[in-house]
């Protein structure tokens, strides 16, 4: 089966690779959303807030760069772009993406209790000399 010229480039990496970051963003914030549906505190509260600027990164800015709507830091010499524009939407890619990442690892860590500590029971005792110092004079 053979396909017309106009419908091949559909069918590229290049073409999915917006529709990909699409689904993924919606993904990671459909997921996040069900794993802290019913949970209080912060833990969900940082989880989400992560997964929503990924989720804007992932769904909104990376296909607009992947489509050539937003011009790359790399391309403002070579096309007549606004500069000013280009750093804006720079800035709002890495503090989304960055920002996100930062905020979901943080979200999952508080989520999974990786910083919470349990009172030992273990009586406390003042420290003693090294051995291999010996005895404070």
């Amino acid at each position: 089966m053979t396909f017309p010229p106009d419908v091949l480039p559909l069918a590229s990496i290049s073409a999915m690779r917006p529709v990909f970051m699409i689904v993924m963003g919606a993904f990671l914030l459909l997921t996040t959303w069900r794993m802290t549906r019913g949970t209080s505190g912060w833990a969900p509260r940082v989880l989400m807030a992560g997964a929503l600027l990924l989720a804007f990164g992932y769904s909104v800015v990376m296909p607009l760069y992947q489509a050539g709507v937003l011009i790359p830091l790399s391309q403002i010499g070579v096309t007549s772009a606004d500069a000013a524009s280009a750093v804006g939407w720079h800035v709002v890619k890495t503090i989304s993406m960055n920002v996100g990442w930062l905020t979901f690892g943080l979200g999952l860590a508080l989520h999974a209790g990786i910083f919470e500590t349990e009172k030992s029971t273990a009586p406390v005792e003042a420290p003693s000399s090294s051995p291999i110092h010996g005895p404070a004079a």
